[in-house]
């Protein structure tokens, strides 16, 4: 079953010595732990990005399980949106608005 989780990272605290150049673009190697505890902010997912061992985490943010408002459960591989054709489903546009404000 898919999930999806919304988090939140703080770019200013990428090590840039760290990113690498791929076939494709620039990437940045992450580690992600999920914690069955959510934090007090509700968060399940603790993102940093890949260090060695032995050396200092990079701690760049956090995330948690994202259910729609409109939905009690996360919606199934089968459900459909039922809107118009052109119309975007409330719950990706709120997530498109959330991405919207990224500096690149």
């Amino acid at each position: 079953m898919n999930k999806l989780f919304i988090g939140k990272i703080d770019v200013s605290k990428i090590d840039k010595k760290r990113l690498f150049k791929g076939t494709k673009g620039i990437y940045c190697d992450l580690t992600v732990w999920f914690s069955e505890e959510p934090d007090e902010y509700g968060n399940n997912l603790s993102i940093q990005q890949s260090t060695k061992k032995g050396e200092p985490k990079i701690y760049l943010g956090s995330a948690k399980f994202y259910i729609p408002k409109e939905e009690k459960e996360a919606p199934k591989a089968n459900d459909k949106w039922q809107g118009k054709k052109d119309e975007v489903p409330p719950h990706v546009q709120e997530q498109q608005d959330q991405l919207s404000d990224l500096p690149f």
